[in-house]
């Protein structure tokens, strides 16, 4: 948390000038975690690497007090063709504040810029969960392209139109 309370959003600062744009984040927060690792000790004696499934979702929405929410749920399943090796949930969250930012970049820096500083210790987490797990090298998640996937539902969202 910060000590600084937020200010009213889009609130004109001193000598009435608008605000600057820009976020802040006021919190970060694990709203669930989950580690299985249902084949200890076994699957901790592993020879080559095993298949990992990933999944990520984003959810971002308003609040009354003009905040605004952003999670990030990650889900990882490693696997290999004999056992089940581990299964990581997260649901890593955030709290902004947007102040001076157009109606038409919020869902864009929502989905983009928001996740892109939450990542970071989300991926942290889960390389902790697994090194706590018993693995090592604990599973490093790669970077997540936030704008790319942003980028490619609005052209699967354009071209859905298109065919409507």
């Amino acid at each position: 948390m910060t000590d600084v309370p937020p200010a009213e959003p889009n609130a004109p600062v001193q000598g009435g000038q608008p605000p600057l744009p820009g976020f802040r984040i006021l919190a970060q927060f694990v709203r669930d975690l989950s580690f299985e690792n249902p084949r200890a000790p076994d699957s901790l004696r592993l020879e080559g690497k095993p298949q990992i499934d990933m999944g990520v979702e984003l959810n971002a929405q308003g609040r009354p007090d003009g905040l605004f929410e952003v999670d990030i749920k990650l889900s990882i399943k490693a696997s290999t063709e004999a056992m089940a090796v581990f299964h990581v949930e997260l649901l890593y969250g955030g709290l902004f504040q947007l102040t001076g930012i157009a109606e038409k970049d919020i869902v864009p820096l929502l989905v983009i810029e928001c996740p892109r500083y939450l990542f970071p210790y989300a991926r942290e987490i889960v390389a902790r969960a697994t090194a706590d797990g018993g693995f090592y090298p604990p599973f490093m998640l790669d970077p997540i392209d936030f704008a790319g996937i942003y980028t490619a539902r609005m052209q699967q969202q354009a071209q859905a139109a298109g065919t409507a």
